[in-house]
This record gives C-alpha cells, sequence and structure tokens, in this order.
C-alpha cells in the first residue's frame, strides 16, 4: 500500500501517493497567479487557498490512483520550515486522515525530502554531500543515510532563491522570479567581474547573498531603462526586443556569480569530507541550467558522481514528502497527534517516537498495557 505525502509549506498545495520508491498518483495546485501580483507570496491568502483546495484534491488524486482512504499504508506531512499558516492547513488534514484510518503519522523535514528526492531517480550512494538550493535556504549537508543528515552550511541572510526573485523584481518581471530570469539569460553571455562572488572570503561553509543583491540594485538604480515600465504578466516577452540582449547580459552575470559561488563553497565542502561517495544538488534552484552545468562540471572534474532530480521533484511538491515519508516509516520511525509545525527561522526537532519494538522492550514486568 502506498505513503500519502501532503505539502504544504508555502504557496503550492501538493499531495502524492508512493509506494516502494515508485510514484503512483500525484496532484499540485499552484498559487503563482494569485501572489504574482502583489510581487510575492501573501501568507493569509497562501494558507485560505490550501484550505479551501485541498481537500478535493484529495479526492482527486484518489480518483486517479483508484484506491480509498484506507488503503493508504501511512500519512507523511511536511512539518517545516515553511509558512506557519499553511503549514498547519497541511498538518490538520494529516491528523484528520490519521485519526479516521488508524495509519502512522510522520512528519517530514522539508529541506531533507527535497535532497532525498533524488533517490526517487537514482540510487542515492550514502555518505553523500547535499547541497540545498532554494528560495528560503541554501544549505550544504553531510547526508548520513536517509535518516541522518548534518548541516554544514547555512544561508545567514538572504538565499540564492531570493538573490534571483529580487532581481527579476527589481526588473519588473513576474513572480516567481527564477524561471523568468533564467529565460532571458539562457542564450547570453555574463559580463566579466560585473558582480562579486559573495561570502568567499572566509573558510568557512555559510553562504550570504544579501551583498549580491544589494549590487544588483545598485547597478538597476544606475541603468533604470533595465527596468520594465510595468509589471510584466508574460516574462521574457514583456521585455522590448532592443533590451533583451542588455537584460540577459546582466541577468547571467547574476546567475554566473551565483553558480560559482556555490560551487567554490560547495569544492570547499568536498575538501573537508573525502569519504563522500556522491553529491546531491537539490531544490528550486537546482532547476537553473546554468547551475546544473556549473556543478557537472566539477563534479566531472573532481571524480565525484552528482544526482540532480528532475526539474519538476526540485520545486515544491509532495512526491518527495510521501518518499521521505515511505522510508522514515520503513525505519520505524513515526510522531503522534502531537507532532507540531515548524516555521522558517526554527530548529527542526527530530523527535520521532521510538520504534514499537524499542517501546515494549522498554516495558517493566508489571507496567500497565
Amino acid at each position: 500500500m502506498p505513503v500519502l505525502g501532503i505539502e504544504t509549506s508555502c504557496d503550492e498545495t501538493g499531495l502524492a501517493l508512493v509506494h516502494e520508491g515508485r510514484v503512483v498518483a500525484e496532484r499540485l495546485a499552484t498559487q503563482a497567479d494569485l501572489h504574482s501580483v502583489f510581487g510575492g507570496v501573501v501568507p493569509e491568502i497562501a494558507s485560505r487557498e490550501h484550505l479551501r483546495i485541498i481537500d478535493p484534491l484529495f479526492r482527486t488524486l484518489l480518483t486517479d490512483a483508484g484506491l480509498a482512504p484506507a488503503d493508504i499504508s501511512g500519512v507523511a506531512v511536511a512539518r517545516g520550515p515553511g509558512l506557519l499558516g499553511s503549514l498547519l492547513v497541511g498538518l490538520a488534514f494529516a491528523k484528520g486522515l490519521v485519526l479516521a484510518t488508524g495509519r502512522p503519522l510522520v512528519g517530514i523535514n522539508h529541506l531533507h525530502a527535497h535532497l532525498l528526492a533524488a533517490g526517487l531517480h537514482s540510487r542515492i550512494a550514502f555518505p553523500a554531500l547535499g547541497l540545498l538550493v532554494s528560495g528560503g535556504h541554501t544549505h550544504l549537508y553531510r547526508m548520513v543515510s536517509p535518516t541522518q543528515f548534518e548541516l554544514l552550511g547555512r544561508t545567514l541572510d538572504d538565499a540564492a532563491g531570493e538573490a534571483f526573485d529580487k532581481a527579476a523584481k527589481l526588473c519588473n518581471l513576474p513572480y516567481p522570479g527564477g524561471r523568468h530570469v533564467e529565460e532571458l539569460s539562457r542564450d547570453a553571455t555574463p559580463i566579466p567581474g560585473l558582480f562579486p562572488r559573495p561570502y568567499l572570503d572566509n573558510d568557512n561553509l555559510d553562504f550570504s547573498f544579501s551583498g549580491l543583491k544589494t549590487a544588483f540594485a545598485l547597478y538597476i538604480e544606475r541603468h533604470p531603462h533595465l527596468r520594465l515600465p510595468r509589471l510584466g504578466t508574460d516574462g521574457a516577452a514583456s521585455v522590448p526586443a532592443p533590451l533583451r540582449a542588455e537584460i540577459g547580459a546582466v541577468l547571467a552575470s547574476l546567475s554566473e556569480s551565483i553558480a560559482e559561488t556555490l560551487r567554490v563553497k560547495t569544492e570547499r565542502a568536498l575538501d573537508r569530507f573525502p569519504e563522500a561517495r556522491c553529491m546531491v544538488v537539490a531544490g528550486g534552484v537546482a532547476a537553473n541550467a546554468l547551475l546544473r552545468r556549473t556543478m557537472a562540471g566539477m563534479a566531472a572534474r573532481r571524480g565525484i558522481g552528482l544526482l540532480v532530480p528532475p526539474p519538476a521533484l526540485c520545486t515544491d511538491n509532495a512526491t518527495m514528502i510521501a518518499y521521505a515519508g515511505e522510508l522514515l516509516l520503513r525505519e520505524g520511525l513515526r510522531h503522534d497527534l502531537t507532532l507540531d509545525a515548524v516555521p522558517r527561522g526554527q530548529a527542526i526537532p527530530e523527535d520521532y517516537l521510538p520504534p514499537p519494538c524499542v517501546r515494549a522492550a522498554s516495558r517493566q514486568p508489571g507496567d500497565a498495557g
């Protein structure tokens, strides 16, 4: 029987069924159009939309799979990090299903699930080095096993994806901006030295892209003709033909700066983690073609395997939650109905219940129950 995955950490409502590493069915409802007019996600709108769509989406998912709620073997739900109101919608729905079906519940670290998603298409050789690159996080992990992650480096302020989104907003491109930046810069040649490689003059594995955001904002301020007169609604097509080449070169320079910064820090992590058998790059920004090429070149040069999920599994989705849940439940890890949501900025505890055999062994003769 498949494991159900529920993803509501931001502005995507995702539900998926995974059985033995194979996707049985999946459904995803995006809110991009709702938030694009604001240039970013509005938390209150996001949570209300999750609440509106999650039940009909679940019913459609079961119809697609030809299953009933009782046919689910377990329920995995993203518990964080994310927008608290959005996470609570998914968590409440998951708990309702658990109460109705009696199936086990497991809360999933959304960031770990991104990295484990690579295992849906290729086997991850542990221990592995994981680079997570998304709108809210840029983290490096030592991945000891599917259930053991050690944080090596983290975002100190702004993540790589935030730099892309901010750049798009400054140019009056639609939200989410990453794909529009890539579309405009795909065939452009970067301008050497236009933007710095941020936060490399140190010996740590942390990231900071706030300075790069500022450098890009100052450049646009000095070149205001690169800003569209009004918010574009159709991305690259909104850019007048005479400006496309110039904007493309500037955005390509930004992309190169981000990709090279990530490469340098990742190589630094590999130098300190020589036992890594492969490298995993995941998260929304991992769909960026330049980053993929940069990491592939570095991995080939160093002779280490590289796993990157297909683009559809790089963005937020429920398939990765269901797959991570299947791996954790297989190890006997689960939660009870006291499971809580963890918003962005707070550490996610590993507060799993002990496996049933451990709980049984810990009971003393004469214990009640």
